[in-house]
């Protein structure tokens, strides 16, 4: 390898040095506080800027605050924590596996984390709580995955087909649990399948802040050595990234941010999938920008949230519901400007 190409490296590969990445963040975090701002005023209980300020402070009706903080700041709260989980986790993966479908929810890691928390939900295995069994299932599903990848690495195709075969298969086990479980259980689990912050609070919240402060700065930490590494193993080993190890701590980043999301949330498809790709087309990086992917994810579910409280109103929607027809449209415009770009290229 020549030397210029080596001192060239940095400057294409430093996320911290665009000013572009830096003003997109910024503008999706405006966002993130506009739509906390609209879900928490807004809604069948109309409550003015100054209750909702004095509520913050300290005063207000006794309503006022049952409604604000009780309700709809914890579930604003749970929005962004868990849209920046999955935005964050799709990044990792889809870097990992240098390919746009490499998010968690194709590849496997959201349907074995269901299976975990559906098997403490529906069969109660020692006791095992949701978040416990959400944690586990990932984790068992990216040890299954990792070891059929073994051979050749886990990196590209190889990574997303092997996924998307495990998860077919405990897709086919969750429906099992639920035509043994009795119909009342049932119906509860299907709800969470479809994933929902309707009946969220701040028990739920709370431990999910906390694996996201233990669990996010080495997740960034990983953004360089992963840049690197989409140039391939063999190059990223010769620049002194420990190849194995990255890896390794990739995948066990990625299921813990997934695993954390789905315990609080139930699984919601396609944010982690569509997150980070819109993130790299607004910053244009040349790879995965897993700070930019973290705000999106945030953003795109405090509004899906939002659409979810809205359109039925007083109704409520899973807003697992939302992201699934976001995502599809997602993937049809993902589709048109593929075919639109390879006829022009």
């Amino acid at each position: 390898m020549r030397p210029a190409h080596v001192l060239r490296l940095p400057a294409g590969l430093t996320l911290r040095g665009s000013a572009r990445s830096v003003l997109v963040v910024a503008l999706l975090l405006a966002a993130c506080a506009l739509l906390c701002a609209v879900t928490v005023l807004t809604g069948t209980y109309k409550i003015t800027t100054e209750g909702a300020l004095g509520v913050l402070a300290g005063d207000g009706t006794r309503l006022d605050r049952f409604i604000v903080l009780g309700q709809r700041l914890p579930r604003v709260a749970a929005a962004l924590l868990v849209g920046a989980a999955l935005g964050l986790s799709g990044a990792l993966f889809q870097s990992l596996s240098r390919n746009p479908l490499g998010s968690p929810d194709i590849v496997g890691f959201t349907t074995g984390s269901a299976t975990g928390a559906l098997v403490a939900l529906l069969v109660g295995v020692g006791g095992l709580s949701v978040q416990a069994g959400a944690l586990l299932g990932g984790l068992g599903t990216a040890a299954v995955v990792h070891l059929f990848t073994l051979v050749r690495g886990a990196g590209g195709n190889r990574l997303v087909l092997t996924g998307i075969a495990v998860g077919a298969m405990l897709a086919s086990v969750n429906d099992f649990l639920l035509t043994r479980a009795d119909l009342e259980a049932a119906e509860n689990a299907k709800t969470w399948l479809h994933g929902s912050l309707n009946a969220i609070s701040w028990p739920q919240v709370v431990p999910l802040g906390f694996c996201l402060l233990l669990l996010v700065p080495p997740a960034l930490a990983t953004a360089r050595p992963l840049r690197l590494m989409e140039m391939g193993g063999d190059v990223a080993a010769g620049l002194g990234v420990p190849v194995g190890r990255v890896r390794m701590s990739v995948l066990l980043l990625g299921v813990g941010l997934t695993g954390a999301a789905i315990a609080a949330a139930g699984p919601i498809g396609f944010l982690a999938l569509a997150a980070p790709q819109l993130a790299r087309r607004l910053t244009r990086t040349p790879g995965i920008a897993p700070v930019a992917a973290l705000a999106m994810g945030a953003t795109l579910l405090t509004g899906a949230d939002l659409l979810a409280q809205r359109l039925l109103a007083p109704f409520q929607i899973p807003v697992g519901l939302v992201t699934g027809v976001l995502g599809g449209a997602y993937l049809l415009w993902l589709l048109a400007t593929d075919g639109r770009r390879r006829r022009t290229g």
